[in-house]
């Protein structure tokens, strides 16, 4: 079943595969923490990154794999913040997101157990329902114009202020302080942390969610 090309997002390609099967249940990986909301970060991982190595060889991955087509950026997740402290996590593992939520949001997100991890860590403590959550992040994600990696990737001396100011330059509401990036010890771009308000307009990081400054460095990895 192919998608609305509104739903595609940052996929170069993306079909939904006839089945798909329940992920096992997630477990968490820490405690629950019940805390107030004060922001938002929207993680953006760039693909090509992400598959390098035994990845693409994986059967059940959907991501990497090439089975229901080819990926620049994806949505890794969309996590509540706290005003200050530790970020609320883990709120409840119930109920669990259906099989029409994993196709309906697979290719924004090609990893239907992630998409029950993302739910279950960070979503539940923003929404009631894995599809008010799933709602949100679609809502959030599908009004960015993301900027052209792979053209970056090409450029002789790329910064990370490079990558920033291309991101800004097609979302002029964000200041250039909002967009945070991981990149690997190597200097090889992994994600994009973008950083909103409690309203969701967006706002500057911190220092630690900004990441490598603007002069640093960065490769991106295309993969293809």
């Amino acid at each position: 079943m192919a998608l609305p090309s509104s739903a595609l997002a940052q996929a170069y390609q993306c079909k939904v595969p006839d089945q798909i099967e329940l992920p096992r249940p997630v477990q968490p990986d820490g405690p629950s923490l019940r805390t107030a909301v004060g922001g938002y970060v929207l993680a953006v991982s760039w693909s090509p990154e992400f598959c390098r190595g035994k990845r693409g060889d994986d059967p059940e991955n959907y991501q990497c794999n090439g089975s229901i087509g080819r990926f620049g950026f994806v949505l890794h997740g969309l996590w509540p913040e706290a005003p200050r402290g530790k970020a609320p996590q883990w709120c409840a593992l119930s109920p669990r997101p259906s099989i029409d939520d994993l196709r309906q949001n697979l290719c924004m997100t090609p990893v239907p157990w992630l998409l029950e991890h993302e739910w279950a860590k960070h979503g539940s403590c923003m929404a009631a329902t894995p599809q008010a959550y799933f709602k949100a992040s679609r809502i959030v994600w599908q009004s960015l114009r993301l900027p052209d990696a792979d053209r970056l990737s090409r450029q002789q001396v790329l910064t990370a202020g490079d990558l920033r100011r291309a991101f800004v330059a097609a979302n002029p509401a964000f200041p250039k302080g909002s967009v945070g990036i991981v990149a690997s010890n190597g200097g090889w771009l992994r994600e994009l942390h973008l950083c909103y308000g409690k309203t969701f307009l967006p706002r500057a990081c911190d220092k630690r969610g900004y990441g490598p400054k603007d002069t640093v460095p960065l490769k991106i990895w295309r993969g293809l």
